[in-house]
């Protein structure tokens, strides 16, 4: 078939990458002038699935209220008169309850775990290189009540096979030598060996460049301006150097897809979370990361990605504002001077904002809508890297008119009330080699 995909992030990319492969014509539109110059670029690096974990939580209405004090808060919130926030804060509270942060929190992982092999299937067949590492993730608590609370979270790890292990503070230092020296901030952690690490922002360009080879047409520069619709089918995509048609569209443009979506009646809701980032070129390899460090209390990531050490957490909640904020800037900076003052200088650092794609349930919105020949994947969150490969898949299956390695309940924009039909689909006979 005919493709066109909007937004050539991540999701985008890989999408593309997978129905290139399958022998589809696919076009990929974007109005930045290279791939991956949003969201992706500076990320965390995190490929966590064991990691996957919902931010509506029992507990974290009283914590977001004690954020409002802390100097270093992992979450800010702005005051604005803006009614689709305000909506989506409701949304959030309402998934805040143990039963809900179950459900969440088993999707998600669900995603994250298939996405995690399809990137290893993947790597294999292409032998793309992004900094890659392949030695696990390690969260670290400050307090002992912290430590303590993560009984659901193993629980649902259990549940899904997931290999973990709990530490002391010593236990920590072996998988990462440098917190040896700062052994009094912290006093445990959780081990997930089954994570990577790598450069979202190389692996999206490198792997577009192989969509490319496959014969994947990349359109720079091109801004969306609408979508027309006829019944149940989009028409074409509305665009400033002119209408763009196929027979099949994916909407995957992050945190603009819902202002996009709901011209034509889909209400997703997803919300941009602001994220920062600073990248330190590595001075002392005995102080630096050998993996991710995930610091629980402020909420923050510190990555090794070959040369350097990507930091990067904090949840603003500002609309679409991209303003560089300074006292979020001092907060990664404490973060990593924290648990590894010598790893690099702070001063010498790149820094970086980038917009989220959250729903209020932390779960990816995938798969069909109302239209017969439209599919959505946003919404993906701080997941966006973690689960790229396997939402491709996901997604060139059912166009394909394949099933799914994975269960779609709970996936797709129906678990909000929309409506969604039977996609326009039926190439069922190009089947790429399973990605196991």
């Amino acid at each position: 078939m005919k493709i066109v995909i909007l937004g050539s992030g991540v999701i985008g990319v890989t999408t593309a990458w997978f129905l290139a492969r399958d022998g589809h014509e696919v076009t990929v539109l974007d109005r930045q002038p290279e791939p991956a110059m949003e969201t992706s670029f500076a990320n965390a690096g995190e490929i966590s699935p064991g990691y996957a974990t919902p931010w509506a939580a029992p507990g974290i209405p009283l914590k977001a209220l004690k954020w409002l004090f802390m100097r270093h808060a992992p979450l800010v919130l702005h005051a604005r008169l803006d009614p689709t926030m305000w909506r989506w804060m409701g949304m959030m509270l309402r998934n805040c309850t143990a039963a809900r942060y179950g459900i969440n929190k088993g999707r998600m992982v669900r995603v994250a775990e298939y996405s995690r092999d399809v990137l290893k299937w993947l790597r294999a067949e292409t032998g793309i290189a992004y900094d890659e590492r392949t030695r696990g993730t390690l969260e670290v608590f400050r307090t002992q009540a912290a430590l303590d609370g993560i009984a659901k979270d193993l629980a649902v790890l259990d549940s899904y096979n997931v290999p973990y292990e709990v530490l002391d503070v010593d236990g920590c230092a072996r998988h990462e030598p440098a917190l040896a020296q700062v052994k009094g901030k912290i006093v445990g952690g959780l081990h997930l060996p089954g994570d990577e690490t790598g450069d979202c922002f190389k692996f999206t360009q490198g792997l577009a460049k192989l969509a490319a080879d496959l014969g994947a047409t990349f359109r720079h520069g091109v801004s969306i301006k609408a979508v027309a619709t006829e019944g149940d089918r989009v028409t074409g995509v509305v665009t400033d150097q002119g209408t763009v048609d196929a027979d099949l569209y994916l909407c995957a443009m992050g945190s603009y897809s819902p202002l996009l979506l709901k011209t034509i009646g889909i209400d997703v809701p997803v919300y941009p979370v602001k994220g920062y980032s600073i990248t330190i070129p590595v001075e002392n390899e005995a102080g630096a990361p050998v993996s991710t460090v995930m610091d629980e209390a402020h909420k923050v990531a510190i990555t090794r990605l070959g040369d350097r050490i990507r930091v990067a957490g904090m949840a603003e909640l500002n609309g679409y504002n991209l303003d560089l904020d300074q006292r979020r800037r001092e907060t990664v900076e404490h973060v990593v001077s924290d648990l590894f003052p010598t790893g690099g200088d702070v001063r010498k650092s790149e820094f970086w904002t980038g917009l989220r794609p959250m729903t209020p349930d932390s779960v990816p919105v995938m798969g069909p809508t109302r239209y017969r020949n439209l599919m959505l994947s946003t919404g993906h969150g701080t997941l966006g890297w973690t689960m790229a490969c396997g939402s491709a898949r996901v997604l060139s299956d059912l166009i394909a008119g394949r099933k799914p390695e994975i269960d779609m309940e709970g996936l797709t924009v129906a678990r909000f009330g929309g409506r969604v039909t039977t996609p326009a689909t039926g190439v069922g006979s190009l089947r790429p080699a399973k990605a196991t």
